[in-house]
């Protein structure tokens, strides 16, 4: 599965950015053969509005089949789960550690957003 995984920087031992529309960058791994590469996500940092469905559009256009995040807001999580993307949260640690998390089934698949609009 190609999971894209909100970070801190670009690399898998990057800190999980908790906020999904503001991270700072995506890492997108295929959890299958451990391939990894960094997408940035600056534009949406500071952007006033639109930043998670910015970021759900962009995570879509890689293809990813899950986002794993500390949190997702409602504007992103619909614009996700319209792209067919699945929603982990409860992210923590460095990316490696969230897929394993996530291979060992212990990130929560959720069916709503965890957070209001606007959360920082």
């Amino acid at each position: 599965m190609k999971a894209a995984i909100t970070a801190q920087g670009t690399d898998l031992a990057s800190p999980v950015d908790p906020r999904f529309g503001r991270a700072k960058a995506f890492v997108l791994v295929d959890t299958d053969t451990g391939q990894a590469t960094a997408h940035d996500n600056s534009q949406n940092l500071n952007a006033l509005q639109g930043a998670g469905i910015q970021a759900a559009q962009n995570v879509i256009d890689l293809g990813a089949e899950a986002i794993v995040t500390g949190h997702v807001g409602p504007k992103a999580f619909r614009t996700l789960q319209a792209g067919g993307v699945k929603v982990y949260v409860g992210a923590q640690g460095s990316v490696r550690d969230a897929v394993e998390a996530l291979k060992a089934g212990r990130l929560s698949l959720v069916d709503k957003p965890d957070v209001e609009g606007h959360w920082l």
